[in-house]
């Protein structure tokens, strides 16, 4: 997933909500369970109007060199033609997906 040109949509779950980003890097991480994302892409301020999710995730992104985002909170990955603008959203209706690191004794009943 390196080459300059691309642009990657990456949808993931953070503290609740929904953050829709674009990069230009992704790839799994060394560390195991891990995506990273490097090269984070905003829209440039060509418009009049300042979407204040947007400029929340700039500030929250700001000196960011790379993130390491765990596999289960991805919940999409797109490789798109442009950037767009990236957004937070409320995740009322997105859960996570169920993952467990320890195993769990299944139920077992004598029938």
């Amino acid at each position: 997933m390196r080459n300059s040109s691309e642009i990657y949509k990456i949808t993931f779950l953070n503290k609740g909500k929904v953050y829709e980003v674009f990069a230009k890097q992704v790839y799994q991480s060394d560390l195991y369970g891990f995506v990273e994302v490097e090269d984070y892409m905003f829209d440039a301020k060509t418009q009049m109007v300042v979407d204040p999710s947007e400029e929340k995730l700039k500030a929250e992104f700001n000196g960011v060199k790379r993130s390491f985002i765990p596999i289960q909170a991805i919940i999409r990955i797109d490789e798109v033609e442009k950037s767009g603008v990236s957004k937070i959203s409320n995740g009322d209706n997105i859960s996570p997906f169920p993952v467990s690191l320890v195993g769990a004794k299944a139920d077992t009943k004598d029938t």
